[in-house]
């Protein structure tokens, strides 16, 4: 195995014979203009479902859906989102329309759209992105669920209530009433739906709902009293100034804040899913909301529906191979000639085949991913209540109460705080204290350490991320009263709130990367002062030993690996593998190397490892910017006793000459010399090991595994080094060592 480069070298887009067509021609007739094509035939039937479902004009679904596209497409930050009627507004356009009426519901988008270009200029795109992720995720859901009860009475024959709970209430004497031929043009769209993720991938390639339409349409052709789309003329008769309200302002003004910020936070949340998709340029945010303002505006003024960004068609466009915002803004002229064209043939398109549609749709908005991270994240009670919430209200008030909620919980999480004290066997008391420790735990706290009896010898454990004045004066009047009855009180502290900072400066959050950074700190920066090793056990007996203890309280010596590596004090091998005490059986030596004879020191260790301890696998690491490695290929007169033990790595070195595959390899991947010298000698100290007899014994009879790893220090990661070549270990590869 080998290192390779990423990168692949240019393809010949046109023949040798032929001058060369400029690069953007080619990435438009190679990528944007097929792409634009299958985005059209996704967003054709959505855009027409749309409109029916929220009860606006046919057309105004189709204009929304070509202002999107070329609107947005030009305008807007994201290079491949498409823009048009989206299933997350449905609810909101249909409740706008029948409060309001149409013409004033497209004044209110026109006004949705100001907001929109006012949010952008002003340069708060990113702050929607804090919007709870649970709470959108349930309001996309809760969406899903009203468009599913609504479109299940059209699917059947019937017509759609106002909202959903007289949806949910008359849904049985629809059932006994049903139109026949609706339900299966309706059933049979929605068959088509779910199934065809299960036909052959090259039929794959025409998208799903255009099918079933099609397929229902086609179907409705043969049966009686199918009730159809009615067009007016082509989308240029449906064009129209929006009203101006006479009255209602607040309602009004309200309905305006809805559209704009759901419109805008839909349509971030899709620019950052289409950004995880590809790897061409990342969106501009607030130049996003300027984009969809401006075309909420247009849409509005000629009588559209509000737009937003559609995760559904740009996922599409991202699959479909486009590269630039060239195909988002042909989709959109498709669509245009489509509807001025082919009016006839919308006509043709069943109300029922729609509402299967919008219902696999809708209810695909539902997923249980959603749900499983919801309660894997403990905020199920959160997306429970939005989803309710905005089925059983309506949207604004149902996210208003989910994101009340789980700004509640994490109020609750942030300042809560575990406090116990417990008698320990040899009479002592433990006073365990964790969480945000602040005024609010003062009852709590005092309560405790009210239970500690007089002149008992006490440990305070405390794993706090925040420790305010008052929490901090508590602890410290308790600690002085306690001592005064001849008690002791020792406290042990996990994190980074000491209790040596002085009430003036209370610590702050820190566990995690600090943590890790006090466990990595080289002894010299310790501020105690003094001889590095004594106030480093001190620090272990303050602040781990406690919490080692009981894992190696009774812990046998039943290691998973022989781990060989360099001297040098750089390499810390728990920390590279991940493992802890137990895990390893570590041998060391200068240049990580294993004598063939005159040395019996490693033998010993793989013996002893092998034999009495079984390990499972045998590792062989070397490291980069080896001292023993340069010397070894600066070919340096060592004296005394390096020297001699250097000589064991000859062998290294004529390999290494001589052209090794490793050496080749991480040639290829821009390693120096030395390093490249540091992983033959991994190769070639694996290839004695194997042929070391009891290493061979345990290869055939108990499987034994043989590992080579290269640790990078200054990039922090790990190589695995093969007989033949080196190769990146991510994080999803199988670990060399495991414990």
């Amino acid at each position: 195995m080998s290192v390779e480069n990423d990168l692949a070298p240019p393809h010949a887009d046109s023949p040798s014979n032929e001058s060369p067509r400029p690069a953007w021609q080619q990435t438009l007739l190679r990528h944007d203009l097929p792409a634009s094509i299958v985005v059209f035939l996704v967003a054709l039937p959505l855009s027409l479902g749309i409109a029916v479902a929220s009860g606006a004009p046919i057309a105004a679904g189709l204009i929304a859906a070509v202002i999107g596209g070329v609107v947005a497409g030009l305008i807007g930050g994201s290079v491949l989102q498409v823009s048009g009627p989206a299933a997350g507004l449905t609810v909101v356009v249909a409740e706008s329309i029948a409060q309001f009426g149409w013409r004033l519901t497209c004044f209110i988008v026109v006004a949705a759209g100001v907001l929109q270009i006012l949010f952008g200029l002003s340069r708060i795109a990113r702050a929607a992105l804090a919007v709870a992720p649970v709470v959108v995720h349930a309001m996309l859901a809760g969406i899903g669920i009203t468009i599913a009860l609504q479109q299940i009475h059209v699917l059947l024959g019937g017509s759609s209530h106002s909202t959903a709970l007289r949806n949910l209430i008359e849904l049985p004497g629809q059932l006994l009433s049903l139109h026949g031929g609706d339900a299966l043009v309706g059933a049979v769209v929605i068959a088509v739906m779910l199934g065809w993720k299960h036909v052959p991938s090259k039929l794959r390639a025409v998208p799903g709902p255009l099918v079933a339409v099609l397929v229902g349409t086609a179907l409705s052709l043969g049966l009686p009293d199918i009730e159809r789309i009615a067009l007016s003329g082509s989308v240029f008769d449906a064009l129209g100034l929006p009203e101006l309200p006479s009255g209602n302002w607040s309602a009004v003004a309200m309905m305006v804040l809805t559209i704009a910020l759901i419109a805008s936070v839909e349509s971030l949340l899709s620019a950052v899913a289409v950004d995880k998709m590809h790897t061409g340029p990342r969106t501009g945010f607030d130049r996003e909301l300027i984009g969809q303002g401006t075309a909420n505006v247009v849409s509005g003024m000629v009588g559209g529906l509000p737009i937003t960004g559609v995760i559904v068609r740009s996922a599409t466009n991202v699959q479909a191979g486009a590269r630039t915002r060239a195909s988002t803004v042909l989709h959109g002229l498709w669509i245009l000639l489509f509807s001025v064209a082919l009016v006839g043939l919308v006509e043709q398109i069943p109300k029922a085949a729609l509402a299967g549609l919008l219902i696999v749709i809708g209810m695909q908005l539902v997923k249980l991913a959603h749900i499983r991270l919801a309660r894997r994240t403990g905020d199920l009670l959160v997306y429970v209540v939005t989803v309710l919430g905005v089925v059983f209200t309506n949207l604004l008030e149902g996210v208003v109460i989910g994101l009340a909620l789980a700004f509640g919980l994490l109020l609750w999480r942030v300042v809560r705080v575990q406090v116990t004290a417990a008698p320990l066997p040899d009479g002592s008391w433990q006073v365990h204290i964790d969480g945000s420790c602040t005024f609010l735990a003062l009852p709590k706290l005092s309560g405790e350490l009210a239970k500690v009896p007089a002149g008992v010898d006490v440990t305070v454990e405390m794993i706090v991320d925040f420790l305010d004045h008052a929490a901090f004066e508590a602890i410290e009047d308790w600690q002085r009263q306690h001592e005064s009855t001849g008690g002791r009180v020792d406290f042990v502290e996990i994190g980074h709130a000491r209790m040596a900072d002085t009430p003036s400066a209370p610590p702050t959050r820190g566990f995690g990367r600090a943590a890790i950074d006090e466990m990595l700190r080289p002894w010299r920066h310790h501020k105690s002062g003094g001889d590095a090793m004594t106030a480093g056990i001190a620090a272990f007996h303050r602040g781990n030993a406690h919490v080692v203890r009981p894992h190696l309280d009774g812990m046998h010596q039943d290691p998973d690996s022989f781990f060989l590596t360099c001297s040098d004090s750089r390499i810390v091998p728990n920390v590279i593998t991940n493992s802890g005490p137990g895990d390893l059986f570590t041998v060391r030596n200068v240049g990580n190397l294993v004598p063939v004879s005159g040395d019996d020191s490693v033998e010993a260790a793989l013996t002893f490892a092998l034999d009495s301890l079984a390990v499972r696998s045998v590792v062989v690491c070397g490291h980069s910017s080896c001292g023993a490695m340069k010397a070894v290929h600066s070919a340096a007169d060592t004296d005394g006793g390096l020297g001699s033990w250097l000589r064991h790595a000859e062998p290294t070195l004529r390999r290494f000459r001589a052209g090794h595959p490793v050496a080749v390899a991480a040639r290829a991947a821009g390693y120096s010399e030395v390093d490249q010298l540091s992983m033959v000698n991994v190769a070639v100290q694996l290839e004695t090991l194997g042929s070391n007899p009891a290493v061979r014994r345990a290869v055939a009879e108990r499987g034994l595994a043989l590992s080579g790893l290269f640790f990078d220090i200054a990039g922090a990661r790990v190589l695995e080094v093969t007989l033949d070549g080196v190769s990146a270990m991510d994080d999803h590869a199988q670990p060399a060592v495991t414990g």
